[in-house]
């Protein structure tokens, strides 16, 4: 039997797990856009359950993840990746058949292929990943703004509900998200190019310009600051993320150090009109990207 589809106005209750700037800036992003529906978070620690109740970020808040996805519409993971497996199997007996299911996970193959099973017949799960972190992390750093224009890749596999995709991506642009669509493992090769690899190219950045002179950052600029922002990420987060993608990001380094083969051959040659073509051809990619926010 088709189930029917649910439109954000028939949202109830959210349930959120993880009050972390993902998690938190989804309920302040429902709370600036007047969503008409209970917000329930689940945080492991009672101080930051105490913290979403003092801050009114939370219409309910508790340690007690039953409390929380109890006669939900929604729930989304905010929690790490790693979390997520067991997470699933506590509250997968207890949300309706019809609840709808995804996450904010940056790699989505592990997360789809663990998750869809634990939901199968249970609930509606289809996974998600909002392009819109941040080197900060925490409640502290959440902000209602967070989604405006960002890009929200949706995972559905042949298992999905076209209804429940339809739900989740109607969700996402309802927080100010444009909207994508990617198989699990192609999102995992694209994300690896443009996100994990930046990171770990970050890291490296830094640590190399120390480990040839202790005091470098001292003279450095803006574009170095720039470069290496998100180098500030929390590190076991992106541990995490590197091991779960770690066949995609490989592939991804390897590239880039043909890459920069390719260019050591041209700065060998003193090739200045291939260079000029590079950084030109880099240059115009690079001003085409849409701009985060409105």
């Amino acid at each position: 039997m088709r189930r029917v589809s649910f439109c954000l106005m028939n949202f109830s209750k959210i349930a959120i797990l993880g009050p972390g700037l993902l998690g938190g800036s989804i309920a302040l992003a429902l709370r600036a856009r007047k969503a008409d529906a209970q917000i329930a978070m689940w945080a492991r620690r009672e101080d930051a359950v105490v913290e979403l109740l003092r801050e009114k970020i939370a219409d309910v808040a508790s340690t007690s993840i039953d409390q929380i996805v109890n006669d939900a519409q929604l729930v989304v993971f905010c929690t790490p990746i790693g979390c997520m497996p067991e997470l699933a199997e506590k509250i997968a007996p207890l949300i309706a058949p019809e609840t709808l299911v995804t996450d904010v996970g940056s790699v989505k193959a592990p997360v789809v292929d663990t998750l869809a099973p634990i939901f199968s017949k249970r609930s509606r799960f289809v996974g998600s990943h909002p392009m819109a972190g941040s080197e900060q992390s925490g409640l502290a750093a959440a902000r209602a703004d967070l989604f405006e224009n960002a890009a929200c890749i949706l995972t559905p596999d042949e298992r999905s509900d076209n209804d429940a995709v339809a739900s989740i991506g109607a969700f996402w642009k309802f927080l100010g998200c444009r909207i994508h669509m990617l198989p699990p493992g192609e999102h995992d090769e694209i994300i690896a190019r443009v996100s994990h690899l930046p990171h770990l190219v970050a890291a490296t950045l830094v640590n190399l310009a120390v480990g040839e002179n202790a005091s470098a950052l001292d003279f450095s600029g803006p574009g170095f600051r720039d470069t290496t922002r998100v180098a500030s990420g929390p590190p076991a987060m992106w541990t995490e993320i590197f091991e779960q993608n770690r066949d995609a990001l490989e592939k991804s380094i390897n590239a880039m150090i043909e890459k920069l083969r390719d260019v050591l051959k041209l700065l060998s040659a003193a090739d200045a009109r291939a260079m000029e073509q590079f950084l030109t051809e880099a240059k115009t990619r690079r001003d085409a990207l849409k701009p985060n926010k409105k």
